[in-house]
C-alpha cells in the first residue's frame, strides 16, 4: 500500500472532522498483516485509513538494505521518522476517526541491532510517550512452518524459526501497552483474520460504526 487508504463502507458519520486514533497493527514475518489490512478496508467507512508501511517505502525508494549494524541501525532511524511523520499528518488533519498503522514507531527497536535502550537515547525519543501515542496494539503471530509459514515472498528472508524469534521480540518491545491484544497463530488463517477485524471494528469510534 503506497499512500493512504480509506475505506469504503458506508457509516452514515457526518462530522467533518474527528480526534483521530492510531491502532497499530504489528506481528512477526509472514503473519497476515497485509491480508488482514486489506479486509479491514473493504468492511469498513471512508472515516477509516490504512497508513503505509513506512519500511516498504524506505527500501521500495531505494534506501540501501544491507546487513551490517551500521546499515540497519540507519535503515531503523530512518524507518522511524517516516512512521512518525505519517502518524502527525494523518492526528493534525482529523479526517478520520481511527488510523490502522503498518507496524508502528516501537516495531524499530526489535530490529534494533544494538542494545535496544540505545534505541531509544540514539532517537532522541521516549518509549513510553510513544507507546502512550496509540489508543491499541493488535498483534499478529507468525505461523509455525507447519501452519503455512510464507517462503514465496521474495523481501521475507528469515527462517521460520527466525521469523519466530523476531515475533518475540515485536511482543516485548509493545509489552506494557494497556490495550495490547495478541491473536495466536491458527492452522486457518480466516479465524485469525476474523478475530483481528473484529478487534479492529471495537476501536472504531461509536459515531463512524457501520449501521445495518
Amino acid at each position: 500500500m503506497a499512500h493512504l487508504a480509506l475505506g469504503i463502507c458506508a457509516c452514515g458519520c457526518q462530522r467533518p472532522a474527528h480526534e483521530t486514533r492510531l491502532v497499530a497493527l504489528t506481528g512477526g514475518p509472514g503473519a497476515g498483516k497485509t491480508a488482514v489490512l486489506e479486509m479491514a478496508l473493504r468492511t469498513l467507512c471512508p472515516h477509516v485509513a490504512v497508513l503505509p508501511e513506512a519500511a516498504s517505502m524506505i527500501f521500495g525508494g531505494g534506501f540501501p538494505r544491507e546487513g551490517s549494524p551500521t546499515a540497519r541501525a540507519s535503515a531503523q532511524r530512518a524507518i522511524f521518522h517516516v512512521q512518525r511523520e505519517l502518524e502527525t499528518l494523518v492526528l493534525a488533519e482529523s479526517r478520520v476517526g481511527l488510523a490502522l498503522c503498518d507496524r508502528g514507531t516501537l516495531d524499530g527497536q526489535a530490529y534494533w541491532p544494538h542494545d535496544p535502550a540505545s534505541y531509544w537515547a540514539t532517537l532522541g525519543a521516549d518509549r513510553e510517550a510513544e507507546l502512550a501515542r496509540y489508543h491499541a496494539v493488535i498483534h499478529l503471530e507468525t505461523p509455525s512452518d507447519s501452519q503455512g509459514y510464507n517462503h514465496q515472498n521474495a523481501v521475507r528472508t528469515e527462517t521460520p524459526a527466525e521469523a519466530k524469534a523476531l515475533d518475540a521480540r515485536i511482543q516485548a518491545a509493545w509489552s506494557g501497552h494497556p490495550r495490547r491484544f495478541v491473536i495466536a497463530s491458527r492452522d486457518d488463517f480466516m479465524e485469525k483474520a476474523i478475530e483481528a477485524l473484529r478487534l479492529i471494528r471495537a476501536q472504531v469510534p461509536s459515531c463512524c460504526q457501520r449501521r445495518g
